[in-house]
């Protein structure tokens, strides 16, 4: 894994059917030695020549002794399209390395290297298209030894040209492995239709001895010792990445927003409204997650009147629309709030998103606005208020270990009953705190 597996056999395999010519150069020689091989007798022939520092590897007359093995090959056009991917990977692996290709005597690929710390988008553009560089959504996730970095394209606009790029490299290496292919699939099934494919380009390093590379004569797939740990891993990068583009955050402070200069249209509201259905009797769970205040870049602003609303953001507004009361009333709520126990209740149809923020209801005849800041203030106030029982603590699919000075872990020490009844549970070591649940509203963020 560390080698890519490399080590000269290929070679003699290549020129025991063509004519194969290698020229190369270091630094240190004054002159440059050429290796000259073709057929099976594998008789090399070294001569010097005249060459850069470098390598020049040219293989001519493929097949030219078997042709029994040249009928096999497709057409002129299908055999450049593999090479054409091919070149496509090792550019993917490897930003620090300009690579050109040409056929024909005309350059067709021209991958510009990317310095160090540089702007890897154009040439992911040059490489991938610019399609998916307008949807690609940039990952960070790390955790331990593990380090998942990348863009996956935003679901909601992939197209089946999109879904064609699909790569992933586990330290360096271009894998098509199931378990990775599972997890991302996995973080993206509730935006994908079940005839969708994600498209992404995701580079994996982990502990070389923590990979058996051995289970695939291409080496496309590998085992993990931790599979488990691997797979949730990178479910959880990826879906947080997705949940901070496609999860709009609402705004929380109450200066008021400027009135819009007209409501549009609603074509939508005709069709099922997802909001009209009467609330539950009983307390339940609330699934809304809100999403961080940073994300990997801003969201777009929600749309009014577009068929995708209703999929992607009717069950956030019905659960913001429905907030369920607590177990249990808070033992000094403030006056100015009104009893959550009053709003659990439908609010209407939902005919419009108004300014971003405000809701545009319809009930018994009647018009009104919601503002959405105060409902998810709401939701939060009742995902977070303990009743009779503790706050449901949600366990996180890899605990976050923190480093805390002595006084941080005596504070931690003396208030961890109370932050159990707020949903979240710790254990601390010497010097460390492992964080292994949260509640539901911190479920879902990025909290590394």
């Amino acid at each position: 894994i560390i080698s890519l597996g490399f080590r000269g056999e290929a070679l003699a395999s290549i020129s025991s059917v063509s004519r194969l010519t290698l020229t190369s150069r270091t630094a240190e020689q004054q002159e440059a030695w050429q290796a000259y091989a073709e057929g099976r007798d594998m008789n090399v022939t070294v001569k010097p020549a005249a060459h850069p520092v470098g390598t020049t590897l040219e293989v001519l007359d493929l097949f030219y002794n078997t042709p029994a093995r040249r009928k096999f090959l497709r057409t002129e056009k299908t055999e450049f399209n593999h090479i054409d991917e091919i070149i496509r990977r090792i550019a993917l692996a490897r930003f620090d390395v300009t690579i050109n290709l040409s056929h024909n005597g005309k350059i067709v690929r021209q991958y510009r290297a990317v310095p160090e710390g540089g702007q890897k988008e154009r040439r992911l553009g040059a490489i991938c298209g610019t399609a998916f560089l307008e949807q690609a959504l940039a990952i960070e996730w790390q955790h331990g030894d593990l380090t998942l970095r990348g863009w996956v394209a935003d679901p909601n606009h992939t197209t089946p040209a999109l879904a064609e790029i699909q790569y992933c490299y586990v330290n360096g290496r271009m894998m098509r492995d199931r378990l990775i292919n599972h997890a991302i699939r996995q973080a993206c099934e509730d935006k994908l239709g079940a005839d969708q494919q994600p498209a992404f380009v995701l580079y994996l390093e982990i502990d070389p001895h923590q990979v058996d590379v051995n289970v695939h004569p291409a080496k496309h797939e590998v085992r993990f010792h931790q599979s488990r740990l691997v797979h949730d891993f990178i479910y959880q990068g990826v879906l947080s990445v997705l949940q901070q583009q496609l999860e709009t955050p609402l705004p929380l402070d109450d200066e008021p927003q400027p009135a819009p200069r007209s409501i549009p249209e609603n074509r939508v509201a005709a069709g099922r409204n997802h909001f009209a259905e009467p609330a539950a009797r009983e307390p339940v769970a609330p699934r809304y997650t809100p999403a961080p205040a940073s994300g990997s870049r801003p969201a777009a602003p929600w749309p009014n009147a577009q068929p995708g609303y209703q999929k992607q953001q009717g069950e956030v507004y019905r659960q913001l629309l429905q907030t369920p009361a607590p177990m249990q009333k808070p033992k000094a709520p403030e006056p100015q709030e009104p009893a959550l126990a009053a709003n659990s209740q439908s609010f209407g149809r939902v005919l419009t998103i108004v300014h971003s923020d405000c809701a545009l209801l319809e009930r018994d005849g009647n018009i009104s606005l919601l503002s959405l800041p105060v409902a998810e203030r709401w939701l939060r106030q009742a995902q977070l208020t303990p009743g009779e029982a503790p706050v449901c603590a949600q366990p996180l699919l890899i605990p976050l270990r923190l480093k805390v000075s002595a006084e941080e872990k005596s504070a931690l020490e003396k208030a961890q009953s109370a932050l159990a009844e707020l949903g979240i549970d710790f254990q601390s070591d010497a010097q460390h705190v492992t964080i292994r649940a949260v509640p539901l509203p911190l479920r879902q963020q990025n909290l590394q």
